[in-house]
């Protein structure tokens, strides 16, 4: 991992995010890019007369005297810490950054929303989770500045969870943390029996060149009402450290329709939650 990618709004949210991936990047190479979004309307960024070219201006010197001063922290002392300010929205021009810049993982800060505004409108971290082609790591309350030990995969054992869960165990091997898996049993059409359950972990582990007898282990079979609810049941029963899930970063009238389990989980969740894309 050479860059991490982080968006700042200088909430105390964007800065466990900050402090997250300073955590991360402590004695090692690892680059942050410190991103703030500055929010200019287009018809002040299209015009071209010297007042508003003038305004334009001092908008921009005073974000950048902001961010100077919020990137003034002790934490950040001994990280390589790179400030872009960028006039876009932070959708899924971020993913266009981390190509750009060759990221390899976007941490940022959220406080989840809920209800009706998370029907019609949803949360910043969803939409970059949805965009993002690299791993999104999503920190809530209190930012990873310990040692990373237990991590929680939500998986189904489908074939689409095969890569995710595979750069789930190469992320963490680095931190030599232990990865768990997490299956939920929900009362649906998508129900398995335990011989039909038993035959997919089979595969699925002969895939990951895993053998299944020593890999069943670190499995737990939950039974609950809904995927969501099983993973945080279990997870709020375990000292874990991150929840690892897969998502298909569905978009447009797809995503409102079928929605997004893993998006959800990230939005809910009250551990960080690290996504990857399936693909």
């Amino acid at each position: 991992m050479k860059k991490i990618i982080v968006p700042l709004d200088f909430s105390k949210y964007s800065e466990n995010a900050l402090k997250t991936a300073a955590f991360l990047a402590k004695d090692s190479d690892i680059e942050i890019l410190a991103v703030h979004m500055l929010e200019l309307s287009n018809a002040v960024i299209s015009q071209s007369q010297s007042a508003v070219q003038k305004e334009m201006i001092f908008y921009l010197k005073l974000a950048e005297k902001r961010f100077t001063d919020f990137l003034q922290k002790d934490y950040l002392s001994d990280v390589k810490v790179t400030p872009i300010i960028k006039h876009f929205k932070i959708f899924s021009e971020l993913d266009e950054l981390a190509r750009e810049e060759g990221a390899d993982l976007i941490i940022m800060g959220s406080k989840g929303v809920e209800g009706v505004k998370e029907m019609l409108v949803g949360s910043n971290t969803e939409k970059v989770i949805r965009y993002a082609n690299v791993p999104v790591l999503v920190i809530k309350e209190e930012p990873l500045t310990k040692k990373l030990e237990n991590i929680l995969f939500a998986c189904d054992f489908s074939d689409e969870d095969i890569k995710p869960y595979m750069k789930a165990k190469t992320f963490f091997s680095k931190f030599n943390a232990n990865v768990e898996i997490v299956y939920v049993s929900t009362p649906s059409s998508k129900f398995k029996s335990s011989k039909e359950l038993e035959e997919k972990m089979k595969y699925f582990f002969s895939q990951t060149d895993e053998s299944y007898e020593e890999s069943i282990s670190k499995v737990k079979i939950i039974s609950d009402y809904s995927i969501e609810k099983g993973v945080f049941y279990y997870a709020d029963k375990r000292n874990f450290d991150v929840l690892v899930v897969a998502t298909h970063g569905r978009k447009g009238i797809n995503h409102f329709f079928e929605g997004s389990i893993s998006e959800d989980i990230a939005n809910h969740s009250k551990l960080p939650v690290l996504s990857f894309k399936i693909q």
